[in-house]
């Protein structure tokens, strides 16, 4: 955000800032900062002359240009990250414009996978501290901490808070989790026009139970285990009460929570401030998008499907549920449509006899004993990968094992004959050629989607998909692929990937400020999403390309904003929702500068 020397104005003369900072002050501002960019008559009134080089670039393309050589000058992609944030601690305005004019090569690197490895080597690459660090240490001086960042009631629209426990596909983070909220808080501002002046990014460390990082002497977070009950959720509490208090307009977004306490922290709120939860939310969404377009293309109805989710965490069970809330919106019964979705995951299919072990959010899922009992069970010990990250799971596979053994992905596709196959694992290599045949061999065109990311982890290649399905099947990806040629056809392979949805649904609730995040809101997001993808025809993807972020956040952010009208949740008076929209996007242009 800009300093307390600062303030933007915006009137009939367009949008300006004024400042009482001068000289050096101005420069290392990067809210204020335009390097060369500043005009002769600025340079004057704000103390500049002797400060920067004579020559003066009224436009950002000389700048793009040099920081663009000095981006591919970097020798590994953290070397380009660490480069992306340093610019960002100089210049917001260029790291942006760069940001979004490279959108498809550089969001990966200044976000996720990248992001990922910037998080485990945090105390090694740490730039300027950004954001709010919370400390369950501490938990009487949260508002205090959040106050420090100097903002004001009407200053902040968004905070992003990740207590770091499940960090992507690396597990607990701790503090240098700090970054997770950093790097979502800059696609909202790239993909949507969120102003990143008016976000917080905040982390909240409640300790952490990574063995590497406790006995790291160099390591920033608290050291302790993490902390859990009680004092985990006063904590929580704390959090969002001070939240509320200090920032009463602002959307609160939960990122990379534990499973259970992802769930509970989202129940508890919901209802009662601006809140959003992009791994339980976002992530069900973004599948419903492309899931809605290839039902659409296989002419069957929603009804009809049988799903089969492999990987029962927040994110499988997250899309399961808005699949069994669609299929409640078609007609079906909520307890009809729970029965048509299936889970898997290290016990193999999770079934009744399971419930005492199963989290709360599995449990409306598991199969009947008497539905199950006819199956095959198997004592195969692979799926080893997530075990130590997730215990109540391998808990329940060893007790399976000990009782039989598991019913295992293969014979639950080969009983049910799924329409809908999902991987949400991080279990490479699952989806094996065995039950590829096996679904295609009861379906006409069966819908295959591989999430689990970064791409070592998919469960299947859309290469082999397709192969195995002599082309038939309708593929998306978690993870970024590549158009896939078979029999003269063309594959675009649609990635589904959040930044397609939460930064549009972040506006939109920012535009309305709406009093909450419902599920209407959420469901209008995804067919806003379904219907920037291209056209049905042979090959064709089932998701937008991350090139149109812009394009299709702000159609986002419409329908977002226009659900919420309908509901009667905006507080704000909207006219025209589309210039709206167009009037609240932050773009990286330099505004004049103003010495007062």
């Amino acid at each position: 955000m800009f300093s307390r020397q600062a303030k933007v104005i915006k009137d009939g003369n367009g949008r300006r800032i004024t400042t009482t900072a001068r000289g050096y002050d101005v420069l290392r501002d990067p809210a204020l900062n335009k390097g060369t960019a500043f005009s002769l008559a600025e340079r004057k009134a704000l103390g500049l002359q002797g400060l920067l080089p004579p020559v003066v670039t009224t436009e950002l393309e000389p700048q793009l240009d040099r920081a663009y050589r000095a981006y591919h000058a970097a020798p590994t992609d953290l070397a380009k990250h660490i480069y992306m944030w340093r610019l960002h601690d100089d210049n917001v305005t260029l790291f942006y414009a760069l940001l979004q004019r490279h959108m498809l090569e550089m969001l990966p690197v200044v976000y996720d996978p990248v992001v990922g490895e910037a998080i485990e080597k945090y105390s090694e690459v740490m730039t300027r501290p950004r954001g709010v660090f919370l400390s369950i240490d501490d938990p009487a001086g949260v508002e205090a901490k959040l106050a420090d960042f100097g903002a004001g009631a009407d200053d902040i629209d968004l905070l992003v808070a990740s207590d770091a426990e499940e960090i992507l596909g690396i597990g607990d983070w701790g503090s240098n989790g700090i970054d997770i909220s950093i790097g979502k808080l800059a696609v909202y501002t790239a993909a949507a026009g969120v102003d990143p002046h008016r976000v917080i990014p905040v982390v909240l460390d409640v300790g952490t139970d990574n063995e590497k990082l406790l006995n790291d002497p160099f390591y920033v977070g608290y050291r302790h285990s993490r902390v859990r009950g009680k004092a985990y959720d006063d904590f929580i509490d704390a959090y969002v009460t001070a939240a509320k208090k200090l920032f009463p307009k602002a959307m609160l977004h939960w990122e990379d929570f534990g499973s259970t306490n992802a769930r509970r922290i989202l129940g508890r709120y919901r209802d009662k401030v601006a809140t959003f939860n992009d791994d339980m939310q976002g992530t069900g969404a973004i599948v419903l998008s492309g899931l809605l377009n290839a039902v659409a293309r296989t002419g069957t109805a929603w009804t009809e499907q049988r799903v089969v989710v492999f990987g029962a965490g927040t994110a499988g069970v997250g899309i399961a549920d808005q699949i069994r809330d669609l299929m409640v919106r078609h007609g079906l019964s909520k307890e009809d449509a729970t029965r048509r979705v299936w889970l898997v995951d290290l016990p193999g299919l999770l079934t009744a006899d399971m419930t005492d072990g199963l989290l709360d959010f599995q449990r409306p899922y598991a199969r009947p004993e008497a539905e199950v009992s006819g199956l095959a069970r198997t004592r195969c010990e692979a799926i080893p990968a997530a075990e130590t990250r997730w215990p109540e799971m391998s808990a329940l596979r060893a007790a399976a094992i000990a009782k039989g053994g598991i019913i295992d992905l293969a014979t639950v596709v080969a009983a049910v004959k799924p329409t809908i196959l999902i991987g949400t694992s991080t279990t490479p290599q699952q989806f094996t050629e065995e039950i590829v045949r096996s679904m295609a061999a009861h379906v006409e065109h069966p819908i295959v989607f591989p999430l689990s990311n970064p791409t070592l982890l998919h469960e299947a290649t859309p290469t082999q998909i397709l192969t195995w399905t002599n082309g038939k099947a309708f593929v998306a990806t978690g993870a970024p692929f590549d158009d896939v040629v078979l029999d003269g056809v063309t594959y675009a392979i649609g990635q589904a990937n959040n930044a397609a949805l939460y930064p549009g649904l972040g506006f939109g609730v920012i535009v309305s400020r709406a009093s909450m995040v419902s599920d209407e809101m959420i469901f209008a997001a995804a067919q806003a999403v379904a219907g920037q993808a291209p056209e049905a025809a042979p090959g064709a993807s089932l998701l937008p390309s991350n090139a149109d972020l812009r394009i299709t956040s702000s159609v986002v952010a419409i329908e977002v904003a226009r659900t919420a009208i309908q509901q009667g949740l905006s507080k704000e008076k909207l006219d025209g929702l589309v210039e709206d929209v167009r009037e609240g996007q932050w773009w990286p242009v330099y505004d004049p500068v103003e010495a007062v």
